[in-house]
């Protein structure tokens, strides 16, 4: 029943793709050398117009290191979201669905938010509620596989009548500090 990441990672997929990878293995030389000696012709040449003289064998260590950390960080950067003009990925095994939009993607936009609505009810009702509305959705469909719309009761009885109530009904004030970190408090555990 479970699966194992081994079993994740291990995919036929992910072997037909091998070795079609693996042809190219030396290709990247010649295209180093390349770059190499263009830069070193470049700094070398702007070095000369300034009057400056460095060892040859300094300058090209210096261009294989950078070039050695750029391609390190190339291989190790996420891979590019996908163009707009391309086909929507999926929440499909290898593609990730870029444009979807949750409660844990803004987490790190809180602030101005919370700030912004002060003490207009208001604005925390259509600005805030329902972002912890979607963080209780996300936190509940992760840890428990369910959310308040699809099944309300189960919902209910795992965040507790406090925080249900809280998250369906709009509020007269917006709740104090130390109100809203309980609340946040309630979520974290779930």
């Amino acid at each position: 029943m479970g699966t194992s990441i081994d079993d994740l990672l291990s995919s036929e997929e992910a072997a037909r793709e091998r070795p079609e990878a693996r042809p190219g293995r030396l290709r990247w030389v010649p295209r180093t050398l390349a770059a190499t000696v263009a830069a070193v012709v470049v700094v070398v040449a702007g070095l000369r117009t300034v009057s400056l003289q460095v060892p040859l064998w300094i300058i090209v260590a210096g261009v294989l290191a950078l070039l050695t950390v750029r391609r390190v960080t190339a291989a190790l950067s996420p891979p590019p979201p996908p163009r707009a003009g391309g086909p929507p990925a999926g929440e499909e095994p290898g593609a990730w669905n870029w444009a979807a939009r949750d409660a844990l993607r803004g987490f790190n936009g809180w602030q101005r938010p919370l700030d912004w609505c002060g003490g207009d009810r208001e604005r925390f009702n259509t600005r805030i509620l329902p972002r912890l509305g979607e963080l209780a959705d996300e936190r509940l469909r992760q840890k428990h596989g369910v959310t308040r719309e699809s099944d309300p009761a189960r919902a209910r009885a795992l965040l507790g009548e406090p925080l249900c109530t809280f998250l369906d009904t709009p509020s007269r004030r917006p709740p104090s500090p130390r109100d809203l970190a309980a609340i946040v408090a309630q979520l974290e555990k779930l």
